[in-house]
């Protein structure tokens, strides 16, 4: 949800990457990235089919090993597409390359579904989709110190209980004063982005935990493939420190976001549950996460216990996107930015531990 790979001159997914390619070099790993351009809401087939374009353009005719790396929604393309038995619509030539897959990685992905879905599906949660893919795209581009602006902006046309309940109106109100921010040419990159949330919602729809259950009964793992994940929880809005967090208009703005986010994506499904953590999951979300970790916790979109698939690698943390390197900084010079105030203590260190944890799990078969 909300994730893009290049636009308006930002490089969603750079952090990430970076620092793969650090670690892989480091291991003496002549590795090879490609990002997926997946478009934000559409189909999981659909976005499937894009991957499996994309891995088949780039990887060549070769015999080198093929690691997939899926965020959010991402993971799903990447389970679906390595499901033997799928029909995505595409050639056989398109999917050879699933022959050298060795690893799978899922960060923050929905295994079991979002109730946060369910919410998005309805008309005013349609609404609030629009408005929040603008606000992650623009604060990402446009970066300190406007976004201090923007949040002034945004709360002279109505503030946090217009965003969850306006009309359309003031949607496109909002839109054409936030793109005055953004470079003449990086508008119509974002227009278009916004365009595909606003007329393809299929993967809304599918990541509802209803659909999911559906999914996990027609979706079978790849038994030469070896899945892995990682799952973070973020702090209640309750928490003390939270409070401490919010340090300026822009802060306690998306504050109230993530606070109305948190609360509907804690509303657990009574009759599709989620995962239920092994013993050694439960250690690693107890040392990981500083508290309790239930069907309620979740990362502000995802449910935490949705996210285990395949073998646990990383517990701790962390909201949706601080997982991907888009954190309140805590060095200088500041190479992160945050676009959502969650009271989360992400730090370098810890970003650095999770892509650690991703590469030792690809470079497994490698090690004696």
């Amino acid at each position: 949800m909300f994730g893009f790979g290049h636009l308006a001159g930002y490089d969603y997914f750079k952090h990430v990457r970076v620092g793969l390619e650090q670690r892989f070099a480091q291991a003496g790993v002549d590795a090879v990235f490609e990002d997926v351009p997946a478009p934000p809401t559409s189909s999981i087939r659909y976005r499937s089919r894009i991957l499996a374009a994309t891995v088949a353009k780039s990887a060549g005719n070769d015999d080198g090993p093929i690691h997939l790396i899926g965020h959010s929604t991402g993971g799903l393309d990447v389970r679906l597409v390595l499901s033997p038995k799928v029909n995505l619509g595409v050639t056989g030539e398109q999917l050879a390359w699933r022959e050298r897959v060795v690893s799978a990685v899922t960060i923050n992905t929905p295994h079991y579904g979002t109730p946060l879905a369910t919410y998005f599906a309805t008309v005013s949660g349609t609404r609030v989709l629009y408005v929040l893919s603008l606000l992650t795209v623009v604060s990402l581009t446009v970066g300190e110190p406007s976004l201090a602006i923007f949040s002034r902006l945004v709360a002279g046309v109505g503030g946090i209980d217009s965003l969850f309940g306006g009309d359309m109106k003031l949607f496109s109100r909002v839109t054409d004063s936030i793109l005055r921010f953004v470079d003449r040419d990086g508008r119509g990159e974002i227009a278009d982005f916004l365009s595909k949330v606003r007329i393809d919602q299929g993967a809304i729809i599918q990541i509802m935990p209803e659909a999911m259950d559906l999914f996990n009964a027609a979706t079978v793992l790849d038994p030469r493939v070896r899945y892995g994940c990682v799952v973070s929880a973020a702090p209640p809005p309750r928490a003390m420190r939270f409070a401490r967090r919010i340090w300026s208009p822009y802060a306690a703005f998306t504050a109230a976001i993530y606070s109305t986010l948190y609360q509907f994506a804690s509303q657990e499904s009574e009759v599709y549950p989620y995962a239920r953590s092994s013993q050694r999951e439960t250690e690693l979300l107890r040392i990981g996460v500083d508290h309790p970790v239930n069907d309620q916790s979740n990362d502000g979109i995802v449910p935490t216990l949705s996210m285990l698939w395949g073998e646990l690698l990383w517990a701790g943390e962390a909201d949706h996107l601080d997982i991907l390197g888009h954190f309140h900084d805590d060095q200088k010079p500041k190479l992160h930015m945050d676009w959502v105030t969650s009271g989360s203590r992400f730090t370098r260190q810890r970003f650095g531990a999770v892509l650690d944890e991703i590469v030792k799990f690809a470079m497994r078969e490698t090690q004696p």
